[in-house]
């Protein structure tokens, strides 16, 4: 139990048994019978030039001062790493992560305002238009889960600047398409090279300790929800008196944008590659010239070999299978996500019957931003609360992990309510528009406490390999979303005949009920 554990070793608790498990095997192959903390020893040990790859020291006619190698541990520089920055800067830092989630969403919604632009220049079906956002999507997944674990090894700054600069190249071929392959290719790079929230809630537990952390947590998972409904409302106007190609271009600006803002005011924040800075300062100015970071100590040969290579790409995915935790919360928000996400295309045939232009159906998005701030807001006095059961209950694994959970308990219903209600409000005039905003919020609530809820607890779990195990999460809403993309405008045109598009709705709702009931089993 996570009570039973050494927090000197492992201060993130419930998962750091099988964290163990798995960090020893990813180190053994290279560093032989003397085990590296990935995140610096904390015991303080000391390693030789010889025992650093047999075990055995190998000291012969020179004196061993000379050639042992101290590694820097987290205490020995704690005032110097991420958590002991200050307050303005932590959240300056967060606001501009805040930015680059918001572009990363932003993304994958606005395109949809180009369908129409598309379909008509390259001769292809709205539905195959469409393929573009499948691409993406399903790609997207894919790429939260190959990039995060590369920025525990190499640092959050490289991977997010990296990521960036490849969504911003791949914006092109499709802004300058001049076929419908173009685009496929540019959509389907440049979800693949989207880092996503994987790694910047990662740089949250490298900034607070897991008891400090949910106020941040928050704040970066509206940013995820919020980019998303974004792209519609920009679209709207977009589509309306520009061109499609602006809504490719005007992607790239804000991602150029959020690119140069990102490199000029977020430092390193990745403990493990700040301490080897540190430490290389530390033996230039002499005060330490033993001194070296957990990186260094391992050489680059077998850092990055094939086989190392191969461990840190299936890091998140063998994550995903083997961790309990992992698995059914990235299943929970995963679903959970898919079925708001078929909610949200029936919006064009809903609002279509009172006659919206393109516009006001983007401007239909707000009541689900507007869901977003109350859930948003609500967690706050729901986070004191949980700061204060485990401050007095601090050896209590329910009140220290658990209860960051519970919100959702009465969060989670807001989904079903809110279908069903959005099912009998979208039957068209006489009855009015306003009721099927009105239960459109309140699906906004339920989305943002399930991503909240599940994420906040799996950062607390894993700590500094929360990178990659959000990203099982990530993977699992992208995923999902991505593959009903092509099914889901026939799902509601389909079923009823367009007279009853109230049906479909209906179906959504029974299965979101199992997916609540889920919730309470799950915690």
């Amino acid at each position: 139990m996570a009570s039973n554990i050494d927090r000197t070793l492992y201060p993130t608790g419930r998962a750091a048994v099988v964290t163990e498990k798995m960090r020893d095997s990813e180190t053994s192959s290279t560093q032989g019978d003397y085990m590296i903390h990935p995140d610096g020893n904390r015991n303080g040990k000391v390693v030789d030039a010889g025992q650093q790859q047999t075990g055995k020291p190998i000291v012969t006619g020179v004196e061993q001062s000379q050639l042992e190698k101290i590694e820097l541990t987290e205490e020995d520089c704690y005032n110097q790493l991420g958590y002991s920055f200050p307050e303005w800067k932590k959240w300056l830092i967060l606001t501009v992560i805040f930015m680059v989630q918001i572009s990363m969403n932003f993304n994958t919604s606005l395109y949809s305002n180009a369908l129409g632009g598309i379909a008509d220049e390259f001769d292809v079906s709205l539905q195959g238009a469409r393929c573009g956002a499948m691409i993406f999507l399903v790609l997207y997944a894919f790429g939260c889960e190959l990039w995060a674990p590369w920025s525990e090894e190499l640092g959050r700054k490289p991977i997010l600047q990296m990521s960036l600069l490849l969504v911003n190249i791949w914006q092109l071929p499709v802004a300058l398409a001049p076929n419908f392959a173009s685009i496929m290719v540019g959509r389907a790079f440049g979800g693949l090279s989207s880092a996503g929230g994987s790694v910047t809630l990662g740089m949250v537990a490298d900034m607070w300790e897991s008891n400090d952390q949910q106020y941040a947590v928050a704040y970066v998972v509206f940013s995820s929800v919020g980019g998303s409904v974004l792209g519609p409302v920009v679209g709207g106007f977009v589509g309306t008196y520009l061109e499609w190609r602006w809504c490719i271009w005007i992607q790239l600006i804000f991602g150029v944008f959020v690119q140069i803002l990102h490199l000029v005011l977020v430092p390193e924040t990745r403990s493990t590659i700040m301490m080897d800075g540190i430490a290389k300062k530390m033996r230039k100015t002499g005060q330490n010239p033993n001194i070296y970071g957990p990186n260094e100590l391992v050489p680059f040969r077998d850092r990055f070999s094939a086989k190392e290579i191969l461990i840190t790409w299936v890091r998140p995915f063998r994550m995903f299978v083997t961790e309990p935790i992992v698995l059914t919360l990235s299943l929970l928000s995963g679903f959970s996500d898919a079925l708001i996400f078929m909610f949200i295309q029936s919006f064009s045939l809903v609002y279509d019957q009172w006659g919206f232009t393109d516009i006001e159906l983007g401007l239909s998005f707000i009541p689900i931003l507007v869901g977003y701030i109350i859930a948003y807001l609500s967690f706050f006095p729901v986070i004191k609360r949980n700061i204060n059961e485990r401050r007095e209950k601090p050896d209590d694994e329910v009140a220290q992990y658990e209860s960051r959970l519970w919100w959702l308990l009465f969060t989670a219903p807001c989904l079903p309510i809110g279908l069903i209600g959005f099912a009998w409000t979208s039957l068209g005039p006489p009855v009015h528009w306003m009721g099927t905003m009105v239960f459109s919020a309140i699906v906004g609530i339920a989305n943002y406490s399930i991503y909240m809820a599940t994420i906040d607890y799996m950062i607390c779990a894993y700590g500094p390999y929360s990178a990659s195990a959000t990203g099982g999460n990530g993977w699992a809403r992208d995923f999902l979303a991505g593959v009903l993309t092509i099914p889901a405008t026939p799902f509601f045109e389909n079923i009823g005949d367009k007279l009853h598009i109230e049906y479909a709705s209906i179906i959504l709702f029974c299965i979101s009920v199992i997916l609540v009931i889920a919730v309470y089993a799950i915690y």
